[in-house]
């Protein structure tokens, strides 16, 4: 199966970074982190086309039998347009459909808000790494497991120089952060850009993106690079203040855990 989404194209490479397993079943693709059950979006079904009509439930039934112990429920769909309808048995089986911008950029702009107070530098020591991990939690406002693993998972893909976590540091105190990886063929992915609640406005995400976007394109010889966002969040106008343009749509459904 050949992936045309540059979304799920830089998902799938990081992924593989990772260690998840990918598997072409002709029609879709199995992608499979065994060392993260509970991520979801490390766990999930790739179809190469929107399901025809009728067709959901069987799609629900090979979600269920490639992840049998999975509580959560996802979906990438790898098209170029959203579809008249969306198959009835999704919704009618509590999945929620998610429509996220892909935005691509060949030279990053400093932001116009740039933050010139904050250290802005890659994260090195244990401390930076722990400080990565609670700073995810508080944005996410949980812990656990799968944080956890996310936070080795990046530290791991840093160390093995296929990746770069910038953070920006105030006091010695991690308020932001993001992380650049190298996708391949010219391509590097923006991950995780996250700050602090409690230092939003002041320019921190966009001097990071900055930061990170001319990074890349030095240590991996990026032409391109790509990020995903919602459009309907605040975030998309910073990158697009950065120089990223819209360039695609990216599909998918999900269902999460219970409780």
């Amino acid at each position: 199966m050949r992936v045309t989404s540059l979304g799920f194209q830089t998902d799938l490479a990081l992924r593989v970074l990772e260690g998840a397993e990918i598997t072409d079943r002709g029609d879709y693709l199995v992608v499979r982190s065994p060392d993260n059950p509970t991520f979801w979006w490390g766990n999930f079904l790739l179809l190469a086309s929107w399901p025809e009509p009728g067709t959901g439930d069987g799609w629900l039934a090979r979600f269920a039998t490639e992840f049998p112990q999975a509580g959560h429920l996802t979906l990438g769909v790898d098209a170029g347009h959203e579809p008249a309808q969306v198959p009835p048995e999704f919704p009618a089986a509590g999945l929620e459909f998610e429509r996220a911008t892909v935005l691509t950029c060949a030279a990053v702009q400093p932001p116009p808000h740039q933050n010139t107070e904050a250290e802005i530098r890659r994260l090195e020591s244990d401390d930076d790494w722990e400080q990565s991990r609670d700073l995810g939690i508080r944005c996410h406002g949980y812990g656990g497991p799968y944080l956890e693993r996310r936070a080795g998972a990046r530290r791991r893909l840093t160390q093995a120089d296929r990746a770069a976590w910038f953070g920006a540091f105030t006091g010695g105190r991690l308020l932001a952060q993001l992380g650049v990886c190298d996708a391949g063929g010219g391509l590097a992915r923006y991950q995780d850009v996250e700050t602090d609640p409690a230092a939003r406005r002041q320019g921190l995400a966009g001097t990071l993106v900055w930061c990170a976007g001319r990074y890349a394109a030095g240590a991996f010889g990026a032409g391109t690079l790509v990020i995903v966002a919602d459009p309907a969040e605040g975030a998309i106008r910073v990158y697009r203040a950065c120089g990223f343009a819209d360039a695609q749509d990216q599909f998918s459904f999900e269902r999460g855990t219970a409780g």
